[in-house]
C-alpha cells in the first residue's frame, strides 16, 4: 500500500524566521530592562531641597537645641549649688574630725598622767577606744570614771557620732552632684549633635541664601525706634542700658556673658548689672516677678516665648526686644512678636 505522508516543508526566506527572531529580540530587550531599577515616579535626578524648605529644618534644630540648652542651663545651676555645698561640707568633715583628734588627745594626755602617777586606769583606757559607745552604756564603766572623765568622754562621743553624719551627708551630695555631671555631659553632647545638623543644613544654602537668612530681620541700634516708653523702674532702665550695649556680641550656648550670650544668659547677665539676681533659666525667669500683660510691656521687662519658655528676650520699647537668637546670629534687635509668646514678666 501506498504511503500518503505529506512531505516537510522547508520556511522559505521572509516567512517563518523573521517573526521568531523578532520574538526573541524582544524577550531580549525585556531581560535587560528588567536590571535596570524603576526611577520613583514623578522624581527627579536634580530635585533639592527649597532654601525655605532648609531654613525651616535648621530653625526647628536651634529650637531643638535651645530648649535642650536651657535644661543645661538648670542641671549647671543646680550642679553649682550642689558644688559648694559639697565642698562647704567637705570642710566640715574636716574641722569635726580636727575636733575629734583634739579631744582624742586630750583624753590621752590625762591616760599617761594617770600612768605615771601609778598606772593606767582600766576605765581611762576605754575612753581612747574607736568605740566608746559601747562602754559609756554600761553602767559599772561609769561608776568607775570620774565626772571630769566622762564628760570629755562624752564630748569625744558627740564629737565622733557628728563627724560621722558629716561624712555621710557630704557623701550623698559628692554621688548627687557626680549624676548632675553625667547628666550635664549626655545634654551636652545632645546640644552638639542638634547643632551640628544645623550647620550641616546651613552648608548647602548658597552664600546668598545664608546671608540672606537673618540679614532680613536683623536690625542695628541706629535703625531702631524704641518710642518714648519709660522703663518701669531704676533697675529696670539700668538692665536695657546693659542688654543694649551687648548688641551684635555672638551667641554660644550656655554663656552668661560679658563676652556670648545665650537668650537667658543674655537677661541674667543684663539685670546683674543692674545689681538684680535673676534666675539662669527661661522658665524660671517667667516666675523671676509679676506677669504684666504684653500689651502693658515697658523696657526692662522680659518677654517669654512658646508655651513651654524656651526663648526669652527683653523688651526695650517701640515693639522691640534685644534677644540672643541662636547660633550665628549675634545678639540684635527684633520684633517683640517675632515667635508665639508665653508671657511677659516685669521682675
Amino acid at each position: 500500500m501506498a504511503s500518503h505522508r505529506s512531505p516537510r516543508r522547508t520556511p522559505q526566506p521572509g516567512q517563518g524566521w523573521p517573526a521568531r527572531v523578532t520574538v526573541l529580540s524582544a524577550a531580549a530587550a525585556g531581560a535587560a530592562a528588567a536590571l535596570v531599577p524603576a526611577a520613583p515616579a514623578g522624581a527627579k535626578p536634580d530635585d533639592q531641597p527649597s532654601a525655605a524648605g532648609l531654613n525651616s529644618r535648621i530653625d526647628r534644630l536651634y529650637e531643638e537645641a535651645e530648649v535642650a540648652t536651657e535644661k543645661y542651663n538648670g542641671v549647671a545651676e543646680r550642679a553649682g549649688k550642689l558644688r559648694e555645698q559639697v565642698a562647704n561640707a567637705q570642710d566640715g568633715v574636716a574641722r569635726g574630725q580636727a575636733k575629734v583628734n583634739r579631744l582624742r588627745d586630750s583624753l590621752g594626755s590625762l591616760a599617761g598622767a594617770q600612768y605615771r602617777s601609778g598606772g593606767l586606769d582600766p576605765a581611762v583606757a576605754l575612753m581612747l577606744t574607736e568605740d566608746p559607745d559601747s562602754y559609756l552604756d554600761k553602767a559599772a564603766t561609769l561608776d568607775r570614771i570620774g565626772s571630769r572623765q566622762a564628760a570629755r568622754l562624752r564630748q569625744l562621743q558627740s564629737a565622733q557620732r557628728h563627724l560621722a553624719q558629716q561624712r555621710n551627708e557630704a557623701a550623698a551630695k559628692l554621688e548627687r552632684l557626680d549624676g548632675l555631671q553625667r547628666s550635664l555631659e549626655q545634654q551636652k553632647k545632645d546640644i552638639q549633635k542638634k547643632l551640628a545638623a544645623a550647620r550641616r543644613l546651613l552648608d548647602r544654602l548658597t552664600p546668598e541664601q545664608r546671608a540672606n537668612r537673618d540679614g532680613h530681620r536683623a536690625k542695628s541700634a541706629a535703625g531702631v525706634d524704641l518710642g518714648g516708653a519709660k522703663p518701669s523702674s531704676e533697675r529696670a532702665a539700668a538692665a536695657v542700658a546693659a542688654v543694649k550695649s551687648a548688641v551684635g556680641r555672638p551667641y554660644a550656648w550656655g554663656a552668661a556673658g560679658p563676652g556670648s550670650f545665650d537668650c537667658s544668659g543674655l537677661t541674667q547677665w543684663a539685670y546683674k548689672q543692674a545689681g538684680t539676681s535673676i534666675p539662669r533659666t527661661s522658665q524660671a525667669q517667667r516666675s523671676a516677678g509679676r506677669q504684666v500683660p504684653l500689651s502693658q510691656a515697658r523696657p526692662g521687662d522680659l518677654v517669654i516665648y512658646r508655651d513651654d519658655a524656651s526663648h526669652v528676650g527683653m523688651y526695650v520699647g517701640g515693639g522691640q526686644v534685644v534677644h540672643a537668637p541662636h547660633p550665628g546670629a549675634p545678639v540684635r534687635y527684633d520684633p517683640v512678636g517675632m515667635m508665639p509668646v508665653s508671657s511677659v514678666t516685669r521682675p
